[in-house]
């Protein structure tokens, strides 16, 4: 039994299986809301990518958007289906990554990003027939977004009437839709990291990407290898960070 991808609600689900939906839904919702706002660009063309991680700068890698574990929010709850989370997570993780390359898709063009590139790893897109092609980053992410956004409104692949059943391989799908994202992330992080700061949206990346990479593993999603060019990052975004100490007296 197949309903939208939204979680439904269910009385007979416990007080923190609510909490928890509520929770990721508010999380989900302000990281949209704040990406959408984000107006301002920074002038000039993109800086040629130096050997030095600034993503890994701990003055960035500490800047969030939320403080609690987001493991919570990636946990099936009881009594919801499999599937249905996986779909609902996906289509999210899908707009909101969409969302957060649109932020520096103007600085993303075939002179400043010559192919699809993270680290020393370059992706080449593989058609519906197979073929390989070397093609800009812009490029590649039109051609990821674009397909994504086929299957996951095709009601073969992704159910939402009632009574429809998902695919027998919609695992392989949903670990398909996340490895291209997966691309997507990184090359924000590896070209357009000094733009994304530029426009204050880092700690919205740090927590998209970091809620993301708690979700593919809470389900193995990825291979390891996969997601190993990003480990440093992967690294210092999910290690917790060290409690402040509450300082109930307001100063001014």
């Amino acid at each position: 039994m197949v309903g939208d991808h939204s979680v439904p609600g269910d009385g007979a689900l416990n007080q923190r299986t609510a909490k928890n939906g509520l929770s990721c839904k508010m999380v989900l919702q302000a990281v949209g809301k704040v990406l959408r706002k984000s107006k301002g660009k920074p002038n000039g063309k993109k800086p040629p990518t130096e050997e030095k991680k600034q993503y890994l700068e701990p003055d960035y890698t500490k800047v969030r958007v939320v403080d609690f574990d987001l493991k919570e929010l990636v946990v099936l709850p009881p009594e919801i289906d499999l599937n249905e989370w996986l779909a609902s997570n996906t289509t999210t993780f899908f707009n909101l990554i969409n969302l957060q390359y649109s932020t520096v898709s103007e600085f993303c063009t075939g002179d400043t990003c010559p192919v699809m590139s993270a680290c020393n790893t370059t992706y080449y897109w593989y058609d519906e027939k197979g073929k390989k092609t070397k093609c800009t980053a812009p490029q590649y992410v039109d051609f990821v977004m674009s397909s994504v956004q086929k299957l996951v409104t095709d009601e073969d692949n992704f159910p939402t009437k009632y009574g429809k059943e998902f695919p027998n391989a919609f695992d392989s799908l949903v670990k398909k839709i996340c490895r291209y994202l997966f691309h997507v992330l990184s090359h924000i992080y590896w070209g357009h990291y000094k733009e994304t700061v530029a426009m204050d949206l880092h700690g919205h990346l740090n927590t998209l990407y970091t809620h993301f990479i708690v979700f593919i593993r809470e389900f193995n999603l990825m291979d390891p290898k996969e997601t190993s060019i990003m480990d440093d990052l992967t690294e210092a975004l999910c290690t917790p960070l060290p409690q402040t100490p509450q300082n109930h007296v307001t100063e001014r």
